[in-house]
């Protein structure tokens, strides 16, 4: 084993090693302090808007599982009108075709991702429980209107040095590195 060969790999590892040693730590102590989430997160949740609702089932007829059931009746005016709008969030997978497919925007991806329960009837929302509240906000997961309106995330990848963030520096791939060697 020559030093020249492998001993500049252990320098180098060892100067990135002692680079972060003296930098402020970065982690953040979760349950009480949290950073915001990305503007198009798809939360575990789903938030709706019964205003916007036509009661067309586009949104349950797209979800891959069935996990949206909704039922409706004619009203006065020729339309419909939603009796019952539930979706299992315990079965769902969240992958947003149901929000997708909406053509009235009517439904959207949340920002909330605490959906821990300890009952499986816990997880089955009404529509009640569906609507735009101060917990419940959506994202702009889909949605571009409302993502201008939502706060910058706060991940440490984006943070400015005025904000207490680290500022990032691109590696520069070698030919070495680029081949996957």
């Amino acid at each position: 084993m020559k030093f020249e060969r492998y001993g500049i790999g252990i320098a180098k590892g060892m100067a990135v090693t002692f680079k972060h040693l003296f930098r402020p730590p970065i982690t953040v102590q979760y349950p009480e302090q949290k950073l915001l989430v990305s503007r198009r997160i798809r939360g575990n949740e789903l938030v709706w808007y019964p205003d916007r609702c036509t009661g067309c089932a586009t949104c349950a007829k797209s979800c891959p599982q069935g996990n949206i059931e909704i039922v409706t009746h004619e009203g006065d005016e020729n339309n419909y009108v939603v009796d019952k709008f539930e979706v299992d969030t315990g079965r769902c997978m969240f992958c947003g075709l149901c929000v997708e497919s909406c053509p009235y925007e009517a439904l959207a991806m949340g920002i909330g991702y605490e959906r821990a329960q300890f009952r499986r009837r816990q997880f089955v929302l009404t529509k009640e429980e569906l609507r735009l509240s101060e917990t419940r906000q959506p994202s702009g997961y889909a949605r571009p209107k409302i993502e201008p309106t939502l706060p910058k995330q706060s991940l440490l990848v984006y943070w400015d040095r005025e904000e207490g963030g680290q500022k990032l520096s691109l590696v520069p791939l070698t030919k070495k590195r680029g081949r996957g060697v």
